[in-house]
């Protein structure tokens, strides 16, 4: 199996449209919760075991076309970012692990998977960028209705947006835990630093 799999066109330009207006309409939606890795980031995330699909369809209707899409029948515990960038903002190297917040010793998640829902037409910068050590695998530029996933292992940076306008994705770990680690993480939460909850 390759490192990463892409697949352009997984979602039409008016089901883009709506889901990006959706995303930025949210009262959850500001400055990034995540950490000092995302520089310049705006988004939400919400955490959920995968028995409680039908508690995030409720909150977030529009949200249930990408995870239809992209979600794992061989995973139980995903973490799902609304993450935009702007000119400025940047991505540092990382290997994903948001769970671990909740459960200390976490693995990386099986898979991350990314739909460019919102691409500026002349966007400088903003590629997403994978290795696995020391070994670079690729350097994706961003298309409105991409879908990307890739191994949960591999260390990922954005570079630096050069350029007017917005870039908006949706990115989810997917995680595959054992019974003791999944009773660590909430069945159902939103993290948002747009209000207390």
């Amino acid at each position: 199996m390759p490192a990463y799999r892409t697949r352009p066109d997984a979602v039409p330009a008016d089901r883009l449209r709506a889901l990006r207006e959706r995303i930025r309409a949210s009262p959850w939606f500001t400055t990034n919760n995540l950490n000092r890795d995302f520089v310049g980031t705006q988004g939400f995330s919400v955490v959920f075991h995968g028995t409680e699909r039908e508690a995030v369809h409720a909150a977030f209707p529009f949200f249930q076309g990408y995870l239809d899409l992209a979600l794992r029948t061989d995973c139980n515990a995903f973490y799902l970012n609304a993450l935009q960038l702007g000119r400025g903002s940047h991505v540092a190297p990382h290997v994903d692990r948001s769970l671990h917040a909740y459960c200390l010793d976490v693995d990386p998640p099986v898979a991350v998977s990314v739909l460019y829902v919102e691409v500026p037409p002349d966007l400088r910068g903003g590629r997403l960028v994978l290795r696995r050590g020391q070994k670079f695998l690729g350097r994706i530029t961003p298309q409105e209705g991409l879908l990307l996933e890739f191994d949960g292992d591999l260390e990922h940076a954005v570079e630096r947006v050069d350029s007017p306008g917005r870039r908006l994705s949706l990115v989810c770990e997917q995680y595959s835990l054992s019974g003791e680690e999944l009773a660590t993480v909430p069945r159902y939460a939103v993290e948002s630093r747009a209000r207390s909850y």
